[in-house]
């Protein structure tokens, strides 16, 4: 692969890696006592803000544009978010869910095929 596109690919799993900590960070506390902890909210929020700031940076040298960026960021965190709520949280989406599920992956892929050649 070119280095093109392991900044795409670099971007991409810092902007998955980022939405898991991220769901973590604010949905822990619903399913373990630590995770409602004072440390865990304010060290949580270190390596999220590293992987976002990263990853919304390499998005955007791939790109060109912010305009590209934002719906990749939107579609990665609405199918992360929904993955694990369904795994750890164990709740089973509604229709209207996966409907918006299944929006948010059409939109990662209208944004990412435009670009990936």
């Amino acid at each position: 692969m070119n280095d093109k596109i392991w900044l795409l690919v670099t971007a991409l799993g810092m902007s998955f890696l980022g939405n898991v900590i991220a769901w973590f960070h604010m949905n822990g506390q619903f399913r373990w006592e630590w995770a409602k902890s004072q440390w865990w909210i304010i060290l949580g929020g270190i390596p999220i803000s590293y992987l976002f700031y990263y990853s919304t940076r390499m998005f955007y040298a791939y790109f060109g544009d912010y305009w590209s960026v934002r719906p990749i960021g939107f579609g990665i965190a609405t199918l992360t978010f929904g993955m694990l709520t369904a795994l750890v949280l164990h709740e089973v989406p509604s229709q209207r869910i996966i409907i918006s599920l299944i929006l948010a992956g059409v939109i990662l892929y209208i944004n990412l095929s435009v670009h990936i050649k």
